[in-house]
């Protein structure tokens, strides 16, 4: 298939990113968990049937991030610009994502990829809501930067009115599975409980035990 997914992301410097986790976890804890979420992420996307893989991303990956990506910086504005500049620079079907659903799986976009192989494909766009109101995941068979510049972002109806853009513009939308956002430490404790036994949620219960050790009045939830 003639897929291009492209991950956008922000290098983990502490300080500099997820830094609403912090307090309760340091900014260094912060970095690592924002870390793990993007190698997750990227792992799950090398496992997907697509014939170029694309890391936008806002400084320098490591290398074991930026294997099998082709590695891309950021476009300037806002984060509707970036977007619109990745789809504009698409020569082909393209899925979009974020580095912070750590959880994501092939079975997530399971959906697109059966209807995109499909002879008739049934949706010219499929659109993943986050729980938060915006969105994780957009792909488009016609990457058009303007069915996204424009839109606002960050906002609790960030994916409804993205979703309301894609069908203005006269697109049938299918809908991924609704994702939870790492944006707040209780996001990354509800996103572990759901991966049980993974890595990362092995590394939330050692930040979880820090945090309270370090800051034992905090009230720090498990």
């Amino acid at each position: 298939m003639e897929l291009s997914v492209a991950v956008i992301a922000k290098e983990c410097v502490p300080g500099k990113v997820k830094t609403r986790l912090s307090p309760p976890l340091t900014p260094e804890a912060a970095a690592a968990l924002a870390q793990l979420s993007l190698s997750r992420t990227l792992d799950t996307v090398r496992h997907l049937r697509a014939r170029h893989r694309i890391l936008v991303i806002d400084g320098t990956p490591n290398a074991h991030d930026a294997a099998q990506f082709t590695v891309v910086p950021q476009a300037a504005g806002g984060l509707d610009e970036r977007l619109a500049a990745i789809c504009d620079a698409a020569t082909g079907p393209l899925l979009i994502v974020g580095m912070d659903t750590p959880q994501l799986s092939t079975e997530h976009v399971a959906p697109l990829l059966r209807d995109w192989s499909s002879d008739a494909p049934r949706h010219e766009a499929w659109l993943g809501l986050a729980t938060d109101g915006g969105f994780w995941a957009l792909a488009l068979r016609r990457p058009d930067g303007a069915l996204i510049r424009g839109v606002p972002m960050s906002t609790e109806t960030t994916g409804a009115e993205q979703l309301a853009r894609l069908a203005a513009a006269g697109l049938s939308v299918g809908m991924l599975p609704e994702l939870r956002d790492m944006d707040h430490f209780s996001d990354a404790l509800q996103i572990a409980a759901e991966i049980p036994g993974t890595d990362f949620a092995f590394a939330v219960d050692e930040a979880s035990d820090l945090a309270q050790a370090e800051h034992p009045r905090a009230g720090v939830l498990r």
